[in-house]
């Protein structure tokens, strides 16, 4: 897939990663070609897969949520991580979840008012079938977030 992204894909990239709400417009001022091009060379990223749609970044603090934990989850059986991975995307405060490999078999990012909210959710992380016990940790800070070093190292920028 690598070999189908030439120079002004990766421009292109690059300036979406940093503000997924460019115009096309501005785009093609930055990087010197037509807004009708941008268009097209987005649109076939798109048909490829490379672009899956973009994204915002919620400040959840703002709107209340001041509290970011991780939770381990440890599954009575491997088999029923499917139906576990099904309920946790039922619980709104589950931001991320991944199946994982290791001591965990899935490992989630849950974003919570305070403490309290925050019992409250692992109690209902605790509750789903298949869920032997789950360990938490607290984020203290977000330190790293950045969606361009990984690929502006992988193309070389």
């Amino acid at each position: 897939m690598i070999r189908t992204i030439d120079k002004t894909d990766k421009q292109i990239l690059s300036l979406l990663i940093e503000n997924a709400n460019i115009t096309h417009k501005e785009i093609a001022k930055q990087i010197d070609v037509s807004p009708a091009t941008i268009h097209l060379r987005i649109k076939k990223m798109e048909q490829k897969g490379v672009i899956k749609g973009a994204s915002v970044n919620i400040d959840y603090q703002v709107i209340g949520y001041n509290l970011t934990a991780y939770i381990g989850i440890i599954l009575s059986r491997t088999k029923g991580l499917e139906k576990v991975m099904k309920d946790l995307i039922k619980i709104p405060e589950v931001t991320v979840a991944n199946i994982t490999t290791g001591q965990f078999g899935a490992f989630c990012k849950i974003r919570c008012k305070d403490t309290n909210h925050m019992k409250k959710v692992i109690f209902k992380i605790n509750a789903l079938n298949g869920i032997i016990r789950t360990e938490s940790m607290i984020s203290m800070e977000e330190t790293v977030n950045d969606k361009s070093r990984l690929f502006n190292s992988a193309f070389d920028f």
